[in-house]
């Protein structure tokens, strides 16, 4: 399994093992050439046949001095070349040139992400929310610290990352959060939550920025702070538990609409702010919007924020409204592309 952490660890061995190595090949060779009169080639070949005890004979008979200088050679060149020899077979057999690339590519993919989510934290809560905007074709990039986290996420090609404390700047920079649509952290320390979002805030002030809380007073902190919504984890599975055994049928069915990954139906919001000029400040009814596209509305926010279920026929749709749509993706696609035309 690839450590990320030791990468740079058998990277900085390997170099190291190379220029031992290549240091004994030079004293070698300017020995023989120097004691022995040789020529280079010569020289080298009786070098590396004395560094990697092959066993071959001297090209010429040895003087004393040679010997002497053999021997020695031998003797500090043996562990140098054992040493060489181990670390590159382990840069090779733990994947490190591989996975070497491999990052690099994906930092790469980084510096082009544009419109992406940025996820603080690969645990149980990031894992699954990097799964359900993979799910709906959202790309994202992960920050995650913990080694065996990130032997988790490298093993998936969808998945870009940053090893790094999310609550460094630097780190949050590089993962383009000038460029994301949001930001979700999901750091098990509520402190630590609460710095990223104040320096996510000041880079990115029009951000939308969900984030983890486990304590009560956390959540009023970190809305103070800047973040858009916070979720409590244990809350909400505590409401959720009580509420399948309340009202089992109706939450298994909303969260079949709104968790499920299959492409049957979507429950999916449509923006009014492009809408044709044609279509600005009519009715629900005169938008026609089920025979048009298949598509029904099943709720409305309006421009004061306030929300609409199952809005009356009359209601009339202003460009500073959302619609809250229930169809398939083709009917979803259909009417999102039907209200920017004009007729």
């Amino acid at each position: 399994m690839f450590n990320p952490k030791s990468k740079y660890n058998n990277i900085t061995s390997a170099y190291l093992a190379m220029a031992f190595l290549i240091m004994m090949i030079i004293i070698g060779v300017s020995g023989y050439v120097f004691i022995e009169g040789y020529s280079f080639s010569d020289a080298l070949f009786m070098t590396i046949i004395t560094i990697s005890t092959v066993g071959f004979r001297e090209v010429q008979p040895l003087t004393e001095p040679g010997k002497i200088f053999t021997i020695f050679l031998i003797i500090f060149s043996f562990g140098i070349f054992a040493y060489a020899v181990s670390t590159f077979t382990r840069y090779v057999v733990d994947g490190v040139f591989h996975n070497f690339f491999k990052i690099n590519k994906v930092r790469r993919k980084i510096d082009k992400v544009k419109d992406h989510v940025v996820i603080c934290g690969y645990g149980r809560n990031g894992k699954q929310a990097a799964m359900e905007l993979l799910d709906h074709n959202v790309p994202v990039v992960i920050i995650e610290n913990k080694d065996e986290e990130i032997e988790k996420i490298i093993e998936d090609n969808r998945l870009l990352f940053i090893q790094g404390d999310a609550t460094r700047d630097e780190v949050l920079l590089s993962a383009h959060i000038d460029k994301a649509k949001a930001l979700i952290t999901t750091l098990p320390n509520d402190a630590d939550n609460l710095f990223v979002v104040l320096s996510t805030k000041e880079v990115n002030p029009n951000l939308k920025i969900i984030s983890r809380a486990s304590d009560d007073n956390s959540d009023i902190k970190l809305k103070r702070a800047g973040a858009t919504n916070v979720i409590m984890p244990d809350k909400i599975g505590g409401q959720r538990m009580a509420k399948l055994v309340a009202r089992p049928n109706i939450i298994e069915f909303v969260e079949f609409i709104v968790l499920q990954r299959s492409k049957d139906v979507y429950l999916e919001e449509i923006s009014c702010e492009k809408m044709a000029d044609c279509f600005v400040n009519k009715s629900i009814r005169e938008l026609d919007v089920r025979n048009v596209s298949g598509a029904n509305i099943v709720g409305l926010r309006n421009k004061i924020g306030e929300y609409i279920i199952n809005p009356s026929p009359e209601v009339v749709v202003t460009p500073k409204d959302t619609l809250f749509v229930l169809g398939n993706s083709d009917q979803i696609t259909k009417l999102s592309e039907t209200l920017k035309k004009n007729k």
